[in-house]
């Protein structure tokens, strides 16, 4: 089996050593890479990356931030030029974090009728920033079960394609954040099983912050979130919108208390064990067909607690099709009111006319 990763990019010089390195050693073979635009120096880490044959970048120039194209453009290239069985489209404040020997091994056991399998979200919040690299100080997540319906969150529980992994298809394309072929049977979803996780760290500094969100509004259509967040900054409140995000010492140790927030130093441990010294990139890479990772089998006790977060995704996945539905019914019910009060207007200046 080979697995291909894809990334798009725009100045992750910070993380995106990290994240490759996580990832080849995690079980990916190959990394197709769109950098769009960076000026952090980004380009110049993929490209040595590159000159190791283990990415293929992809430089984009464009001022429009078309993520549907380019997600779609690489992983066909996945399938058609890199010979990809299976294909991850994740983000660079993403790591994959197989329940398994390795992420190829989980992949294999997927009956091969499908197509589609789903990734379980772990939120890590911002830590004070005392100049350590980002995985030193964020090794507490949130308990999925908070804030997993707010719009007003950007730790929302989420099921949606974007984070799955899929069989590769050089048909395969993109179209508001779902995934489909021009065979819908290719890529039928396995529902209800989560076999990685995806440890996520959207928010690391203030900087990086302002950054994200304001790129965010800038592609056209942001969330709730994200629209606070620039409204902060254009004020010049941004350094009190990102503290109140940040989880100081005193809420961390009444977030374990309460069981709304948990240590994990999953990823923290993993770099700690890639870390080189001296040498071209800070993580070393797997050497030959041999990974430096290792991922402990979750124990019975592990995986009644992850079977009931999964639960809990399931559900926050009923309650916002629900309320889609719910919005759309009313939008239906106005609609309607519309229509008749327009006809009773008519009906009324026709009988006045006669």
């Amino acid at each position: 089996m080979k697995l291909v990763m894809t990334l798009l990019v725009r100045d992750h010089a910070e993380i995106i050593d990290a994240n490759i390195a996580f990832h080849l050693n995690a079980g990916v073979d190959f990394v197709v890479v769109t950098d769009n635009r960076s000026v952090d120096g980004t380009t110049d880490i993929l490209e040595s990356y590159a000159r190791e044959g283990v990415v293929h970048l992809i430089r984009e120039p464009s001022d429009k931030f078309l993520q549907d194209e380019w997600i779609t453009r690489m992983a066909r290239l996945a399938a058609a030029e890199f010979g990809a069985d299976w294909v991850i489209n994740a983000d660079t404040d993403e790591f994959w974090w197989p329940r398994g020997e390795s992420l190829k091994s989980v992949l294999a056991e997927i009956p091969e009728r499908y197509g589609v399998v789903r990734a379980l979200w772990r939120h890590f919040p911002p830590r004070p920033d005392d100049g350590r690299f980002f995985a030193e100080r964020m090794t507490v997540r949130m308990a999925p079960h908070v804030a997993v319906t707010s719009p007003l969150s950007q730790y929302v529980a989420n099921a949606e394609s974007e984070k799955s992994a899929h069989r590769a298809d050089p048909t395969v394309f993109r179209r508001d954040k779902h995934l489909f072929t021009m065979s819908s049977r290719r890529l039928v979803p396995l529902r209800g099983w989560y076999p990685i996780e995806v440890l996520h760290f959207p928010l690391r500094t203030e900087e990086q912050c302002a950054r994200k969100y304001l790129g965010h509004v800038q592609a056209g259509r942001p969330l709730a979130y994200q629209e606070r967040a620039v409204d902060a900054y254009q004020v010049g409140k941004m350094q009190e919108f990102y503290s109140s995000l940040v989880v100081d010492d005193a809420t961390l140790n009444r977030g374990v208390e309460d069981g709304s927030l948990v240590i994990d130093t999953r990823l923290r441990d993993a770099l700690r064990a890639l870390r080189v010294e001296s040498g071209q990139h800070p993580f070393a890479l797997p050497s030959g067909d041999r990974n430096l990772l290792s991922f402990p089998k979750p124990d019975l006790v592990d995986e009644m607690i992850y079977a009931a977060d999964a639960a809990l995704l399931d559900e926050a996945t009923v309650v916002r099709l629900q309320a889609r539905l719910d919005r759309i019914e009313t939008e239906i019910n106005s609609l309607r009111l519309t229509r008749r009060a327009k006809l009773r207007w008519k009906i009324t200046h026709l009988l006045g006319r006669r």
